[in-house]
């Protein structure tokens, strides 16, 4: 995983994370086979509400995963942020899966990455195709505040500066 788009995920996965625990937008995180590939970065884990469902997965879909899908059905919501590591794997076939199902999937492109950056270009290219919006860690946490002038407008402003 080149250093530098390591570095840009953990920093607007945080970004999200916080935005998400402001504002109560519902979180849950899959890991792709803890056992061989480990567990999600300690530096997210810790900014995670403890309640936040943390789910194995084999699949590489999370939708696949039959926990998973119960526990974003259950959520209630018709769109879903997707970020996370292997864009051109994990997140490409959870975002294909979601949006055959009915979802509204976005995916900030400063928070997926890829071992290698041309699988993430492809990744991302792949995710488009299929449907998803593209966008980005600042339009998702401006697009779910929705207005100005409140005490999370200042907060989410701090998180991006």
């Amino acid at each position: 995983m080149p250093k530098e788009a390591l570095s840009r995920l953990l920093r607007n996965a945080a970004r999200l994370i916080e935005g998400a625990k402001l504002l109560g937008v519902p979180m849950l995180v899959s890991e792709q086979y803890r056992r061989g590939l480990g567990t999600t970065h300690p530096e997210l884990l810790a900014l995670l509400p403890t309640e936040t469902p943390n789910l194995e997965k084999l699949e590489f879909s999370a939708w696949s995963a039959p926990a998973l899908a119960s526990a974003i059905a259950s959520s209630g919501r018709s769109q879903i942020v997707v970020m996370g590591m292997e864009t051109h794997i994990c997140v490409y076939q959870t975002v294909r899966d979601l949006l055959h199902v009915g979802y509204r999937v976005h995916v900030p492109q400063d928070a997926v990455c890829s071992r290698d950056m041309e699988n993430a270009r492809v990744g991302l290219a792949l995710a488009e195709r299929a449907g998803a919006v593209i966008t980005s860690t600042e339009t998702v946490l401006f697009d779910w505040l929705e207005r100005a002038g409140t005490p999370e407008f200042k907060a989410i402003s701090a998180l991006v500066r």
